[in-house]
């Protein structure tokens, strides 16, 4: 009978791989988790937890604005950046802290160095140890996309420098046109800075209907945000402002930092994979099955590793159904198909199904619903904002396909709305629910016209009942 020294061993204390050892642990699983860094992994340590403290930092400046049309005087505000990160990372190291407790009340033993693999039911400790394990677990997620072979990239920082930089840049330019790009250009200009997003296609946000990246757009110019399309930087150079800044149309930008955010790559160079026989997709990411089982039997691979959907709830479902399945006899694989998710910029997105493209690209004929409305609160603010709100429905069978918001308070109405889309909601369980007067969401379910417009432009849908 073959001996192992644990059940389960984890390489990656991120989302994913925390969530799959506390759970295995929990059936009585001997579990191990190697770490070389901190435990948390990027959406605790540098990725959806600071950065949504960031977005909440930028989003004070608005409100301190607004607030003069509802009759406060706010006399001398400041905001100073050294707080900001300080206080930042304070709150990750409780965090780390306490995802360390719970790995320990679980019977988890922590390894707080480097693990590669070295064959099927073996892994080798940076310190030399071997360790031999029933089953093991990679769940190392992902680093930002470094290959822009450009002269100068050594110059420009990512999304993980970002959260550590002495000073608030007064001048930034971003390459990119994802969610990261996009909410760190909000934020920094939020904030104060000026900044250039460039992108090498035509639209921002390709994964997403094309409406809400049309006014998504239009929100940040209308902010300030320089927005170039069809462009790429084709150098860096050092300045006495910073950066000097080349775009391949051959002009020249400006600014205290450069900031790429052209994707994210797996984290499985150096891992030892070839010598278990795993599958690697052409970037990198580990070839998975439906119950993240890789073409090895006692491999598996959760998370941003692999390259499925990388978002962290993702890595945490797909973790616990590992744990589930293999330790629980619980068998149970992730949907991916239904996914919410929100886009922090200003304003902020909230998605979830098919997109309009999508969907016909699939064959359905489509009732589309639409709305364009002022809030409420612009009315007394004078900020020139637009809420808008789509539903995509299957005009065969009535059910909603997708719904895209881009707003305020986007991202909590898209969590629930997430919830009546897996249970199959139909335009007819939207039109036969009753408002909630005066909110935003009320217009969830008032939208009555096809391809319909809420009200005149110098209207509020929250302020202007139905009748």
């Amino acid at each position: 009978m073959t001996s192992y020294d644990v059940d389960l061993f984890v390489i990656g204390a991120g989302s994913g791989g925390t969530r799959a050892a506390r759970i295995a642990a929990g059936y009585g699983a001997r579990v191990q988790v190697a770490e070389e860094y901190r435990v948390g992994g990027t959406c605790v340590i540098r990725g959806c937890v600071p950065k949504k403290l960031f977005v909440y930092a930028a989003r004070f400046a608005h409100e301190f604005e607004d607030s003069a049309g509802f009759g406060w005087s706010l006399q001398g505000a400041s905001f100073d950046w050294p707080t900001l990160v300080a206080n930042k990372d304070k709150e990750i190291a409780r965090l780390e802290g306490a995802y360390r407790a719970n790995l320990g009340r679980a019977g988890v033993e922590i390894l707080p160095q480097r693990a590669t693999v070295e064959g099927p039911n073996a892994v080798r400790l940076a310190d030399g140890t071997r360790v031999r394990a029933k089953y093991i677990l990679i769940a190392t997620g992902g680093h930002p996309n470094l290959g822009l072979a450009i002269p100068g990239r050594e110059l420009a920082i990512t999304s993980n420098e970002a959260f550590h930089l002495p000073r608030l840049p007064r001048s930034i330019v971003i390459q990119g046109a994802g969610y990261i790009a996009l909410e760190f250009a909000c934020l920094f200009a939020g904030l104060g800075a000026k900044v250039t997003v460039v992108h090498r296609g035509s639209r921002l946000l390709r994964e997403f209907d094309d409406e809400i990246c049309e006014h998504v757009a239009a929100e940040m110019r209308a902010s300030g945000i320089a927005i170039e399309l069809d462009v790429t930087i084709a150098a860096i150079a050092p300045d006495a402002e910073g950066r000097r800044v080349r775009l391949s149309d051959g002009r020249e930008i400006l600014a205290e930092e450069v900031m790429l955010a052209i994707g994210r790559q797996p984290n499985t160079v150096g891992l030892g994979l070839e010598t278990a026989g795993v599958a690697l997709a052409a970037n990198g990411a580990i070839k998975v099955d439906a119950g993240s089982r890789t073409n090895v039997p006692s491999i598996y691979a959760v998370g941003d590793v692999t390259d499925r959907l990388q978002l962290t709830p993702i890595a945490i479902r797909e973790g616990h159904a590992f744990a589930d399945t293999v330790f629980g006899a619980k068998p149970w694989t992730v949907d991916h198909s239904l996914v919410a998710t929100a886009v922090f910029t200003e304003p902020e997105i909230g998605t979830v199904g098919l997109t309009e493209a999508q969907a016909r690209a699939q064959g359905y004929r489509l009732d589309i619903y639409k709305t364009d409305f002022r809030p409420m609160k612009a009315t007394l603010s004078g900020r020139a904002t637009r809420t808008f709100m789509k539903l995509v429905v299957d005009q065969r069978t009535d059910r909603v396909l997708g719904v895209h918001l881009i707003g305020e308070a986007s991202a909590e109405m898209i969590q629930i709305v997430g919830i009546v889309l897996a249970m199959g909601g139909t335009k007819a369980d939207f039109d036969r629910t009753i408002a909630l007067h005066p909110s935003a969401a009320e217009e969830l379910v008032t939208m009555r016209s096809k391809h319909a417009s809420s009200d005149l432009p110098e209207q509020s849908a929250e302020s202007t009942p139905a009748i």
